[in-house]
């Protein structure tokens, strides 16, 4: 069975192969579909002495058909650096209330007097409306 989808396709950055689309979609089976963000926030792994905070939110994805959003955090300033996660969360998980959370988990980018980096990995908040 085929479902109908409308949207808008959008350049992202780079170049060659190394640039990526992304969609936006705008109905799904003739409904209009509206976009929601999540809080993210937690601490990373504990690893050199040390760790980090992150807070943040994911960004905007439809609502209402199966989905995934990507995000972008700068970690606190601790240990005279910082960090920056990246990636996209796992499908969307219905709460019992109502609404839904994602899991979502990976590593810092490496920085640091002592090259590292530290895990990370949690849930998102609840959907909010963008």
């Amino acid at each position: 069975m085929e479902i109908p989808i409308t949207g808008l396709l959008f350049h992202a950055e780079g170049s060659g192969s190394e640039h990526h689309h992304s969609l936006l979609i705008t109905s799904w089976d003739g409904r209009p579909v509206r976009v929601h963000v999540h809080p993210i926030s937690g601490n990373t792994s504990f690893d050199v002495g040390h760790y980090h905070h992150y807070a943040g939110t994911t960004e905007p994805a439809p609502s209402g058909v199966p989905h995934v959003h990507r995000y972008h955090v700068e970690t606190s300033f601790n240990d005279q650096h910082v960090h920056y996660i990246q990636g996209t969360t796992g499908p969307a998980i219905p709460l019992p209330g109502g609404g839904h959370y994602h899991d979502f988990a990976g590593y810092t980018t490496v920085n640091g007097r002592i090259p590292h980096s530290h895990r990370y990995g949690g849930r998102t908040g609840n959907e909010e409306e963008d």
